[in-house]
């Protein structure tokens, strides 16, 4: 097994090279942080692989979401030449990571929790998803469509909010493990703490996509539990785990993304299922 994996010291491409490099496949793995661009290896790369497995994007937690929309508009253009590629090299399996961001940002509104499904996005008439880097997942997800049509089967994973400890701590979970072992009191939060996420711990994410690849699974596939766990319930979680019980303390005018992320997740129990609950992911993580 010839495997290209892109964006492969990355937080998931990393977990994802262990994963395979376990399973005795022989991975070829490129990431900017070595000065291999992705974007000109799939200019310039004419060979054909087994499976290609496209983790690299450009992304810098919400903070970069929203402060650099442009910069995270690259991918678009990352993907765009990603498709090509597959066509061109006639690579027959593939992975695009797509991402819960991808979804209706109106599906995502303060009020009851609305689980989404793999049908609430129709890519004939692409809605609203979440600022340019759910637009360029949007797109990616429409151009798979064209290089499956040239004979390359696609696995599609739309995460919900994958965690792990050695994730980079521009994103939640990380950063509140860390406020958790300096015991930060108060705790801080952004936003009003009301809003929800799917957490979905990095062994099982990565489990997930392999046990999809192993059944020939193609198209989008929610990678998530289906709880809806609010910041605030995150934050007691993790401070009981470290044990203290702090003042939550509220940042309103900090970036915080849509009020409700949470998927139905039962495509995916229907080949993979999950083990490392969120209690379970944040022991690992307060244990490192």
């Amino acid at each position: 097994m010839r495997v290209f994996l892109s964006g492969a010291k990355g937080f998931v491409g990393r977990h994802m090279h262990a994963a395979m490099d376990k399973r005795g496949w022989d991975v070829t793995g490129i990431d900017l942080v070595d000065g291999d661009d992705a974007l000109d290896f799939f200019r310039t790369d004419d060979r054909t692989w087994d499976l290609a497995i496209h983790a690299a994007a450009i992304v810098g937690g919400r903070a970069g979401i929203d402060g650099s929309p442009l910069s995270v508009a690259t991918n678009l253009a990352l993907d765009a030449w990603y498709m090509r590629w597959l066509t061109q090299t006639k690579t027959p399996r593939a992975v695009f990571f797509s991402s819960s961001a991808a979804y209706p940002v109106a599906l995502q509104q303060p009020g009851d929790v609305r689980k989404l499904y793999e049908e609430d996005i129709n890519l004939a008439y692409m809605e609203g998803p979440d600022a340019t880097y759910g637009w360029a997942k949007l797109t990616g997800e429409k151009l798979a469509g064209y290089a499956e049509a040239e004979g390359c089967r696609i696995l599609i994973p739309r995460s919900f909010s994958g965690y792990g400890a050695d994730q980079d701590d521009c994103y939640p979970f990380p950063a509140f493990i860390q406020r958790a072992k300096r015991r930060d009191d108060p705790f801080e939060i952004w936003g009003d703490g009301g809003s929800t996420r799917d957490w979905i711990h990095i062994e099982d994410l990565v489990g997930a996509v392999l046990a999809g690849l192993d059944a020939g699974v193609t198209g989008p596939v929610n990678l998530g539990w289906g709880r809806a766990t609010s910041f605030d319930d995150l934050a007691r979680i993790v401070c009981a785990g470290a044990g203290y019980q702090p003042q939550l303390k509220h940042l309103p005018s900090s970036p915080r993304g849509v009020h409700h992320r949470v998927c139905d997740p039962g495509r995916m129990l229907g080949f993979y299922q999950p083990t490392v609950t969120l209690e379970e992911g944040v022991r690992r993580a307060l244990a490192v």
